[in-house]
């Protein structure tokens, strides 16, 4: 149906000693073992695994010193301010650690810089911020790495900095009082891909232990869900406990502003998934931030009055249907730019701008142009003489090396594997893709543009039983690094006439052997004219589950499909 090509990974004998060690279905253990998890206790950790798997925050150095300067801030009635980002990592993180400070007794304040105007990070003059408002120390969540001035500059003034961050670093590390980094060498952390909640989690776990009160913890593991998913971490390690954990918190919230906004998703009454996590609340959150209204997000978990948690809600509801609107006029601008003048042939990385895309939102275009040409997009927005860039990156490619080899042009810049930022003049644009383009021709394949769909292994539709279903719930939650699976069927009868729902996704009843389940094609209404009853056909899909009046029922969710 496509020209991607199918990557079936190959049997492995571990997968065997996996199925008959813990008793799984052979399909399971296919998948654990292609997740690189090789024994028995692994699997057990990764599939049973809670709370007692979260590492000692401790290791992570600087864990020492940033807990004994803040408890002495709380002691001396010292007024702490914590500087956050605007996206729902950020926001997290700053809710989080501000809940946490507060119920030490601390004085606290926080700030966040609007994207809009301030643009990503803390800036050499933010310093006026903590001066302003009397506080003497700075704790920075999910930002501060590459704030080397600011911090130099904050402590000339009587300041102390505790940076907290999960980006790269740059050259020269600030000279902080702490630095709580895992992605730094030497940092002595065991899972360095936390997102920026996870190490704020991370200090707030240390300082609640300190004082005595680790039973409150799990109740911080709802907000870290929220923002590891929605900043597409790796759902490895003690991101799969956060995330696990804190879906099971979500069926029980006691906070009325994360109550709205569970209700005004529509998820009020009903189990809540990883994709609700990162498809419905992230980006309502999200909204604020990129809208340029930061701080209704942050209000909205701190407010105890239900009108007013309401109107946050209806409020960040009508910023995220604009986000949407904006965010499919520039998708449809940029994709009839590219696909017009043929840049998808002509570069391996794109790099598109116009002073009429919003700032906010081109890192979301960004993310769905890349997975329509398969291959790196940074978007930029011109404003006064100056580019602002976001972009997103396929697998194969770290989007940050490359951006590394052009700092020469940028202001600044950031990010990890897959997410960037950066600042440059807007006279500079040339040159930085003059620099850029000859260095994605020789660092990323051609092959690793091709459409590539990963599957696990062959699925025969009669495997499907109770015992694999009750299994396969335990692989959840899905996400990056651990990607909801993908099977294959071969000699699949399509039987009866496939449907066009909502006039742009297909279904049909696909049979194997006697066994018959729905097939939903999702966005594929297109299908319709080469799928037709009485076809046989090969399937690569995920398996979908739902429980109505009491019954589960099954489907399969088609990734691709040959006749």
């Amino acid at each position: 149906m496509t020209a991607a090509v199918w990557v079936v990974s190959p049997p492995r004998p571990e997968a065997d000693a996996l199925a008959e060690a813990l008793s799984l279905p052979p399909a399971i253990a296919r998948v654990l073992v292609n997740r690189r998890i090789l024994t028995a206790d692994e699997a057990r950790a990764f599939l049973y695994g809670g709370l007692d798997g979260l590492h000692d925050p401790y290791l992570m150095k600087g864990m020492d010193r940033a807990v004994d300067r803040i408890r002495v801030a709380i002691d001396r009635g010292e007024k702490i301010l914590v500087f956050g980002d605007y996206d729902v990592d950020g926001v997290l993180s700053t809710v989080m650690l501000k809940k946490a400070l507060t119920t030490l007794g601390a004085e606290v304040d926080y700030f966040i810089p609007e994207r809009l105007t301030d643009g990503y990070g803390i800036k050499d003059e933010h310093v006026r911020i903590p001066v302003e408002r009397g506080a003497g120390l700075v704790i920075s969540v999910d930002c501060g790495i590459k704030s080397v001035e600011f911090v130099a500059r904050a402590r000339e003034k009587g300041v102390d900095v505790i940076v907290t961050d999960h980006h790269r670093p740059g050259e020269t590390l600030p000279d902080a009082v702490a630095v709580l980094n895992p992605v730094l060498a030497g940092s002595g952390y065991p899972d360095a891909g936390l997102a920026g909640v996870g190490v704020t989690f991370k200090l707030v776990q240390a300082l609640l232990e300190k004082a005595g009160k680790p039973a409150g913890l799990p109740h911080y593991m709802k907000l870290v869900s929220i923002g590891t998913v929605a900043d597409v971490a790796e759902l490895k390690g003690e991101n799969r406990v956060f995330v696990k954990q804190g879906l099971k918190g979500l069926r029980d919230v006691a906070n009325p502003g994360l109550r709205s906004l569970l209700e005004a998703c529509g998820l009020g009454n009903r189990r809540i998934s990883e994709g609700d996590l990162g498809f419905r609340i992230g980006p309502r959150i999200n909204a604020a931030g990129r809208m340029g209204m930061t701080d209704l997000a942050v209000r909205l978990f701190f407010s105890e009055d239900p009108a007013e948690t309401l109107a946050l809600v209806q409020k960040l509801d009508e910023l995220n249907a604009q986000r949407q609107k904006t965010e499919e006029k520039i998708f449809n601008e940029a994709r009839g730019r590219v696909e017009e003048r043929g840049l998808d042939r002509k570069y391996k990385c794109l790099v598109l701008g116009s002073p009429d895309w919003h700032r906010g939102v081109i890192g979301i275009v960004a993310s769905k142009l890349k997975d329509r040409f398969n291959r790196p997009v940074v978007l930029f927005h011109y404003e006064n003489g100056k580019a602002h860039g976001s972009g997103r990156s396929i697998p194969e490619v770290p989007l940050i090396d490359l951006l590394d080899d052009c700092k020469q042009h940028f202001l600044s810049y950031g990010g990890h594997k897959l997410a960037v930022g950066c600042t440059l003049p807007t006279e500079s644009m040339a040159a930085f893709k003059e620099t850029l383009n000859p260095l994605a021709d020789a660092r990323i394949p051609e092959d690793s543009l091709k459409r590539k769909i990963k599957i696990d292994g062959p699925l025969g539709f009669a495997a499907i039983d109770d015992k694999f279903l009750e299994t396969f719930a335990l692989l959840v939650p899905f996400g990056v690094g651990n990607p909801k699976p993908l099977f294959m069927a071969d000699n699949v009868d399509v039987i009866g006439d496939p449907q066009v729902l909502q006039g742009k996704h297909l279904k049909f009843r696909a049979r194997q052997n006697g066994r018959s389940f729905d097939a939903l094609c999702w966005d594929k209404a297109d299908w319709r004219h080469i799928v037709h009853r009485g076809d046989r056909v090969s399937l690569a899909f995920s398996i979908m589950t739902s429980e109505y009046m009491g019954a589960r029922e099954v489907s399969l969710s088609i990734e691709d499909l040959r006749v």
